[in-house]
């Protein structure tokens, strides 16, 4: 099985995760040990990001 690479940077992943709260359970367990509603919350908020910089774009 191969891996994807990742479309988010390390640096925005970590920037999230400490935003919601979670960023001790990131650096210490890796995603092994964020629940799945955290990483969906990531996800959201990677979504309203990516948004708000393509209107500022567009602008």
């Amino acid at each position: 099985m191969s891996r994807r690479r990742s479309t988010m940077s390390d640096n925005l992943k970590q920037q999230i995760a400490q935003e919601l709260g979670f960023s001790n359970t990131l650096n210490q367990e890796g995603f092994s040990g964020v629940s799945s509603r955290d990483c969906g919350n990531m996800v959201k908020k990677a979504i309203e990001i990516a948004e708000r910089n393509m209107a500022g774009r567009l602008s």
